[in-house]
């Protein structure tokens, strides 16, 4: 009952750091911290219970050995910490053993600790000093047919062990059990990218939270036109994100399109910081912004225009250069097949912008546990022809995205390109792509009273 509980929305107060301030009761349904860290154990338990047996399977191992020391966490290891650890403890080891044969999972800590209540303690350092030979012993004892340990060439998320830890680990067990390591990186990929049904149920809550922050940054309650600069509508989203007790994994940015400016080069746009600028009425703003909560992030760019005096909507010439946007946004997602790569998807969908007569840009990435996470890549703004390794991974089912994009549109009213910016938060499930919480389909208006 209280996991339900849990799992319903619920209001809250958060105190800012002016003591003096409280901020006002809202609409975000943002947990309190001890029903967040419930949650999170609960999502965990979920995923160790019913995912990572699938998992491992399908990546034909049947022992993952994951190994860190405090503050210098393998990236896979820092998502299997209960919200108690908000790191490991001293040299933390994992150990996961499947036995397909009985359809078990064992969950072994080689470490002084129990890791919560998912991943119990199996070393008595009182019995056995060495944790190295304490290891050795378990495995020996299960006997595995294959070790795979997280090192990756071309996946940083999936290449966490560090030099010491293997060189130590290589230098403590016989020759019988490293003859059976090998790469764990298509499992560790796979444990980044899948998202399980309990963990969208969130995840479509957190991107409405970012989708309700973007609207209120985006109105006169924010922007006074003359007065407010680009700079001052980061930082309300950088406070706002504080005030509620959340986090943000990146530095949001806003930018302005107007009439008498030319548009920045692609490269220039993506490469260079955006400088600041005060907003004026029949401005086109853009912002990109993205949170994190309970061990999952968002990523989003929105599009508002600052409406005139003689103006009650966003103009017509803007709208329609919208829904070209939009129509990248659906050839993208409608390219999304499973079991192919990133850059056969890319490719396909530039083509058939283009044929359409668009001028597309696509640089669509996975998201989820890591806000740049694991999976298939689908092109970089800079590598529109394909991207090496990272773009020649399948498409999976089950698996979240930032749907990045963008398309160049010429403004016969202006007289100059605009670019279009748009990235919204999209689940690719049993071959059938949805948003997580809608998309942007039309321009905000923000009306100055």
């Amino acid at each position: 009952m209280k996991h339900c509980l849990i799992l319903a929305s619920i209001f809250i107060f958060f105190s800012s750091c002016n003591q003096n301030k409280v901020v006002e009761k809202t609409d975000y349904n943002i947990l309190n911290e001890q029903d967040r860290a419930s949650l999170k154990d609960e999502l965990l338990e979920d995923r160790f219970t019913n995912l990572l047996p699938e998992l491992m399977d399908k990546a034909d191992l049947d022992m993952w050995l994951l190994i860190s020391r405090e503050y210098n966490e393998d990236p896979v290891l820092k998502t299997m910490l209960p919200a108690t650890w908000l790191n490991a403890r001293r040299r933390t080891i994992i150990v996961f053993y499947r036995d397909k044969e009985n359809n078990t999972l064992e969950r072994l800590a080689v470490a002084r600790y129990d890791i919560g209540k998912s991943i119990k303690s199996a070393w008595n350092k009182e019995e056995e000093p060495n944790q190295w030979k304490a290891l050795e012993k378990i495995i020996s004892e299960r006997n595995p047919n294959k070790i795979g340990l997280n090192y990756s060439t071309h996946f940083a998320l999936a290449d966490g062990l560090v030099k010491t830890d293997f060189d130590e680990l290589n230098a403590a067990m016989p020759t019988s059990i490293t003859s059976k390591f090998v790469s764990a990186e298509k499992l560790g990929i796979a444990w980044i990218e899948t998202r399980t049904k309990k963990e969208m149920e969130l995840f479509q809550k957190l991107v409405k939270i970012t989708h309700d922050i973007i609207d209120e940054a985006f109105s006169n309650k924010t922007i006074q036109p003359g007065k407010t600069s680009t700079e001052d509508v980061v930082w309300f989203l950088r406070q706002k994100v504080t005030d509620l007790g959340l986090e943000t994994w990146f530095h949001p940015t806003i930018d302005v399109q107007r009439n008498n400016e030319a548009l920045n080069s692609h490269i220039e746009s993506f490469s260079k910081a955006k400088d600041e600028k005060i907003i004026q009425k029949g401005d086109l703003l853009h912002c990109d912004f993205g949170i994190t909560y309970i061990g999952l992030n968002t990523d989003c760019q929105q599009h508002a225009y600052v409406l005139k005096e003689d103006e009650k909507e966003v103009p017509d010439f803007l709208k329609e250069a919208f829904v070209q946007g939009n129509r990248v946004q659906d050839i993208l997602t409608t390219n999304m097949k499973a079991g192919l790569t990133g850059n056969q998807i890319l490719a396909n969908s530039l083509q058939q912008g283009k044929a359409e007569g668009l001028r597309p840009s696509i640089y669509t990435h996975p998201l989820g546990k890591y806000g740049h996470s694991a999976g298939t890549t689908i092109g970089m703004w800079d590598s529109q022809n394909g991207v090496p390794f990272n773009g020649d991974y399948p498409l999976q089912k089950n698996t979240a995205y930032a749907i990045e994009l963008n398309t160049t549109v010429f403004i016969n009213e202006w007289n100059k390109d605009i670019r279009i910016m748009l990235e919204e938060a999209g689940f690719f499930g049993d071959d059938v792509f949805r948003y997580v919480n809608e998309r942007q389909t039309a321009i905000k208006p923000i009306k100055i009273d």
